[in-house]
């Protein structure tokens, strides 16, 4: 799980805290690989009863290596009474799949805001950002599966575990569904919950020292409900959601809320998985810019708005807070963009 922190910088990108956890950064937002901490502490407290099997930085008992290869966590916490916690926003390192099973959870996806409900069930991708309370969780069982499946943009390839034994045109099918339907919230049918009860159980201990087989059989079994729940639902599937071109639109969006990264077209390419031809054919489709033509743009915008808004600040303080390298490049681009130089936008007031 990748949890949002205030930060600067502009640009996402993996980077090693301690040398051991991973994290993201895009735009003004810092992604951690969470610990989720809250939730953990609160288990530690007695608050909730919290049961999990996990690797990497979530909690819960460890999956041994070569055990589950790309399942990520699969738990429940259960709480009593309201808590002081919620998961703030992050993105996880693989598709989740969570089930309300009782109680009630506020959930936010993007703008989306939803109050999960006994049986609802939420799907989040690798770079949907979500938080769960609002901000603190409420009374409740809650149900968690997240599951790697070696994406991190909208546009890349799937790959499922190979302990999956789903038919190849069933899998086929379920990443279809799950890449081009991004509906965040649906009800569980009742085989889907039994089946989420019936891994609660076994990540509690009750599949003795078969614990990992059993929870391979849950987790298929789970994935085939989903298909056939999903076959029955007569989704309208939109292929652009799992096109390269959205993968870009992403992370333009995002470039716009901080552009003053050292950005390159190389990097700006390399962050959307992308070869540099494909990404400034896109950037120039949804721009009708080049991706530093673009660039330029957002940083001048940035900058027009630090002239008006901070007259105290210099102007060779406002290029290096808008990504520029020189005042006097800053001056250039600043001209050839507004008409006047930066001194004399900021005399019109």
């Amino acid at each position: 799980m990748l949890r949002r922190d205030a930060g600067r910088s502009g640009r996402e990108r993996r980077i090693m805290i301690g040398g051991e956890v991973p994290s993201y950064h895009a735009g003004r937002r810092t992604y951690h690989a969470d610990t989720c901490a809250p939730m953990a502490e609160a288990a530690r407290g007695g608050e909730i009863h919290m049961e999990a099997l996990a690797r990497g930085t979530y909690p819960g008992r460890r999956l041994r290596s070569g055990d589950l290869e790309g399942l990520r966590s699969v738990g429940f916490w259960d709480a009593a009474r309201p808590q002081s916690w919620g998961l703030p926003w992050h993105r996880n390192e693989g598709i989740e799949i969570t089930l309300q099973e009782t109680g009630g959870t506020a959930f936010r996806v993007g703008r989306a805001r939803r109050n999960l409900e006994p049986g609802d069930m939420a799907i989040t991708r690798p770079w949907q950002a979500h938080c769960l309370g609002d901000p603190a969780v409420g009374p409740g069982r809650l149900y968690w599966l997240i599951l790697d499946v070696g994406v991190r943009q909208p546009h890349q390839a799937w790959h499922w575990p190979d302990w999956l034994v789903m038919a190849g045109p069933d899998l086929r099918e379920l990443t279809r569904y799950l890449r081009q339907n991004e509906e965040p919230v649906r009800k569980a049918s009742v085989e889907m919950r039994r089946c989420f009860s019936k891994l609660g159980d076994t990540v509690s201990g009750a599949g003795g020292e078969s614990t990992v087989s059993r929870a391979a059989i849950y987790v298929n079994e789970l994935l085939l409900l989903l298909l056939e729940s999903l076959r029955e639902s007569r989704l309208r599937l939109s292929p652009s959601l799992s096109h390269a071109s959205r993968s870009t639109k992403m992370f333009l969006e995002r470039l716009a809320e901080d552009p003053a990264e050292p950005w390159t077209l190389e990097t700006m390419a390399a962050h959307c998985g992308l070869g540099v031809t494909r990404f400034t054919h896109y950037c120039r489709e949804i721009t009708n810019q080049t991706p530093m033509q673009y660039l330029n743009h957002l940083r001048i915008e940035r900058a027009r708005n630090l002239l008006r808004a901070a007259p105290d600040r210099s102007i060779t303080e406002i290029a290096m807070a808008c990504g520029f390298s020189t005042s006097q490049y800053f001056a250039t681009v600043f001209r050839r963009c507004v008409g006047v130089s930066p001194k004399s936008f900021r005399a019109r007031g």
